[in-house]
């Protein structure tokens, strides 16, 4: 049986004190064994084996500069100061959904453990990783992160409604850009973004059948995308260069800023915005008109 130190001193639940015996199994340490003070749920404070833990399928990609900076920083220091937070999905096998930078950084440095606060219901996994603050997010970041977790999700239950997700999804626009990323890294989803959010509702459908909905959204998103791309092309020939000519485009043939009263819903809007592309006279832009223009850059 783990040794360590309970606090407040009294009985921990079952669930922290098998934890506990398996992390010591696993050749970790426990240090405590205590109640987190909000909530007062159980959680440990331990030592994990640097082999034993990787990141949460379902959060972002590493930033290589963010990595070289924290592993430079931590020798320079020479210590290690910031536990992360883990969760255990099965004996033996250890996430982290917030720490994934300091986990890399201690295994360039070879670190022999790592300390972590070991949470012991591994769904708050989906839970925490909106508090990852370690590197703030951007747009196609946040957007993988979150298709990556309602994969997760749909692989424990299908069934469940999407709606009693929005917690841990944040917004609905984001399993739909995550699509797109996925599907094109490059995406421009910043000049898209502020559309797909104010109409992309979450929906009571399952997991299942709502992730079929946004995959046709994304579709349509991207097929809207080359049309725009197509505009641009022709303004560029004519020698129209900014950073924002994509946004000026988008914002061009979006009906939305004008309409009054009920908005369209997504799938109309998009469908009419592709067709408002296709049929853009670039010959009547002047280069005026594009002074103006702001929004989102063009990536890519």
């Amino acid at each position: 049986m783990a040794d360590y130190t309970v606090y407040p001193e009294k009985e921990p639940s079952r669930a922290a004190r098998a934890l506990a015996d398996q992390v010591a199994r696993d050749g970790g340490h426990v240090l405590a064994v205590y109640q987190e003070p909000i909530g007062e749920h159980w959680q440990l404070f331990c030592l994990l084996p640097r082999a034993r833990l990787a990141a949460s399928p379902y959060q972002r990609d590493l930033s290589p500069t963010h990595v070289k900076r924290l592993t430079e920083a931590v020798k320079r220091i020479d210590r290690f100061v910031d536990p992360i937070l883990a969760v255990s999905p099965e004996p033996g096998v250890y996430w982290t959904p917030n720490g994934n930078h300091r986990r890399t950084a201690l295994d360039k440095l070879k670190a022999a453990y790592v300390p972590a606060i070991l949470v012991t219901e591994p769904e708050v996994a989906f839970q925490v990783l909106p508090l990852n603050t370690e590197k703030a997010h951007n747009l196609k970041e946040k957007s993988l992160e979150v298709i990556r977790i309602y994969r997760g999700l749909i692989e424990e239950d299908a069934k469940r409604p999407e709606s009693g997700f929005a917690f841990y999804l944040e917004e609905a626009s984001f399993v739909t850009m995550g699509l797109c990323y996925e599907k094109n890294a490059k995406f421009a989803g910043g000049a898209y973004n502020p559309i797909v959010r104010r109409l992309e509702k979450f929906s009571d459908e399952p997991l299942s059948k709502a992730l079929k909905s946004h995959e046709k959204h994304a579709e349509m998103l991207q097929e809207l995308d080359e049309r725009v791309a197509e505009v641009m092309a022709k303004l560029k020939a004519r020698g129209f260069v900014s950073p924002y000519l994509r946004a000026f485009v988008v914002a061009r043939i979006n009906p939305l800023r004008f309409m009054q009263g009920e908005p369209p819903t997504l799938e109309e809007l998009l469908k009419t915005m592709t067709q408002r592309a296709a049929k853009f006279n670039t010959e009547k832009v002047k280069q005026e008109d594009l002074a103006g223009a702001a929004g989102a850059p063009d990536e890519g």
